[in-house]
């Protein structure tokens, strides 16, 4: 037991300091490309800190665990959303988003949402049909960003920039973005671990345990964002993630092999990530800003779901 606690240990002090760097030349890159915030939050941010997300349910997948492979994608994303969020408004709300950057975000995360509840719905399996339309959507998610970046925000680009180039930074990224990737893989093994010891059940661990410790990544770039002044960037970050959580994390592995999905997450954790998403982003349309009772309300959501996922 003891081996396994050092292990988690070293894993959070390994995405702490990854988390940090990576943000910094996150925000260089997005410098450099004339991005907005939120747009490379959104972007290369969120791919980098999904990565954790991805293996995970492809090594469930291959191993059967499918209640680990579907549980985890839906966890990380009310993780993420009433969690990571919901700190990040409580403490700093965020204010003026990239608007075609956020509308196009929010729009293709509930399309594909809702297209994967009737699936699952209907079906109550995710078949390699499904996974080859997700993966279909990444890249309609993709070229939409290249051509919102082509029409061009010059709100990073006109700060002031760093000594570091392009190319630099980009391997820097890539660097950062794989520690935080082993410092989760650290967190996530041993974790589980430490879980199963406890004998807690498999899809409790996935949207709970696993889900918090795949989304430290997004977490810890989130706070490091917001102690540094880029708000937007966190929350494009959450936003991005969110949506790759169901075009990648689920894709991936059902376009391997298709799987069965259990009766809790389709009723219970679908449901629960939707709302969440509803309670962030709303906000936003109405008023184009976030507020502190948002957050406290994302909080709290998050703390019920996590009690209820227990009992």
């Amino acid at each position: 037991m003891l081996i396994p606690v050092l292990l988690f240990m070293l894993g959070l002090a390994i995405i702490c300091i990854g988390g940090d760097k990576f943000v910094d030349n996150a925000v260089i890159v997005a410098k450099r490309l004339g991005m907005s915030e939120i747009m490379v939050g959104a972007t290369i941010v969120s791919i980098g800190t999904t990565l954790p997300e991805v293996l995970v349910s492809t090594t469930a997948a291959f191993n059967g665990s499918s209640a680990i492979c579907a549980g985890n994608a839906y966890g990380s994303i009310i993780c993420n959303t009433a969690l990571i969020a919901g700190i990040s408004q409580l403490f700093r709300p965020s204010r003026g988003v990239d608007k075609k950057s956020f509308t196009w975000n929010v729009g293709l995360y509930f399309l594909f949402s809702i297209f994967l509840f009737a699936v699952q719905y209907f079906t109550g399996t995710i078949s390699r049909l499904t996974g080859l339309i997700l993966l279909a959507g990444f890249v309609i998610y993709t070229l939409g960003y290249i051509r919102i970046a082509g029409a061009g925000s010059a709100e990073m680009a006109a700060q002031e920039t760093e000594d570091t180039s392009l190319p630099a930074a980009l391997l820097m990224l890539i660097f950062f973005a794989l520690a935080l990737f082993i410092g989760a893989r650290l967190l996530v093994d041993n974790g589980t671990i430490i879980a199963e010891k406890l004998g807690v059940p498999e899809r409790v661990i996935a949207v709970t345990f696993i889900a918090l410790g795949t989304s430290l990544p997004e977490l810890v770039t989130t706070i490091t964002s917001l102690l540094k002044g880029y708000a937007s960037l966190g929350l494009g970050n959450v936003l991005g993630a969110n949506l790759l959580n169901l075009l990648l994390v689920i894709g991936i592995p059902s376009a391997v092999s298709s799987f069965p999905v259990e009766h809790q997450t389709t009723f219970i954790d679908v449901p629960v990530s939707m709302a969440v998403m509803l309670v962030l982003t709303v906000p936003f349309f109405i008023k184009k800003r976030g507020y502190r009772l948002q957050g406290l309300a994302l909080l709290l959501i998050y703390a019920g779901y996590c009690i209820y996922s227990f009992l």
